[in-house]
């Protein structure tokens, strides 16, 4: 990592608030308990209002302003690669704010970092070809909290209908898949977003409850 970006790093993790021990912010961005040292030294001279000293650790006093976008190259390239992959797909709204976003990230990067134009990979499969008209409903779904009624056939063919509070949207590689908690059902179903024949938003509201949620699911796949 390059010491430019491996101070703003420090910068965003003291930005908290919190006194953290050099020791922990080294193991946290991979270098040496005396390069954190050094490090702190520039940061402190250079007028933050960081406090702290070795053996103690150090705490940042009052908030500090940072640009709004200060990326370094490997997370320029993941986003990159983020947007290729929305403005691959058949959802023309996530196309279309990932064109737009791709625009705004080129006005203000560096030179050396422009967009080469990674848009010309191909990332959609079949299967994500076939849910992509799905994913605009399901997104606002998710974002509004909507409950959505769906008529699903299974892998095995088998046809099947949820009453869904969509929890979460994933996607795979190649398929996309929808978390849910089934109201008819009284459990969790995690649905191929492609095998989905229709999927209807309603207007039915509803708010997060113990026992029903994305986190609830993982702590079930982590028990015994």
């Amino acid at each position: 990592m390059a010491r430019n970006d491996r101070l703003f790093d420090l910068i965003q993790n003291l930005r908290d608030g919190q006194l953290h021990r050099a020791q922990d912010l080294g193991a946290r961005l991979g270098v040496s308990t005396r390069t954190i040292w050094r490090d702190m030294a520039t940061l402190i001279d250079s007028g933050l209002p960081i406090e702290g000293e070795r053996g103690v650790g150090y705490v940042m006093k009052s908030p500090v302003s940072l640009p709004p976008l200060a990326l370094n190259r490997d997370e320029f390239e993941a986003l990159r690669l983020g947007l290729a992959l929305a403005s691959s797909l058949s959802d023309r709204d996530a196309a279309r704010g990932a064109a737009s976003l791709r625009a705004k990230i080129n006005a203000v990067s560096p030179a050396g970092l422009q967009d080469p134009g990674v848009e010309s990979l191909v990332f959609a499969s079949p299967e994500a070809e076939r849910a992509a008209r799905h994913l605009a409903p399901i997104r606002r779904a998710l974002r509004d909290h909507l409950v959505i009624e769906v008529d699903y056939t299974s892998i095995w063919g088998d046809p099947r209908s949820h009453i869904l509070r969509p929890l979460h949207l994933s996607f795979w590689g190649r398929v996309w898949t929808l978390l849910g908690w089934c109201e008819k059902d009284g459990n969790f179903r995690l649905l191929r977003v492609d095998l989905i024949r229709l999927a209807e938003v309603t207007q039915r509201g509803f708010l997060p409850e113990p026992g029903k949620t994305a986190e609830d699911y993982l702590a079930r796949l982590d028990g015994p």
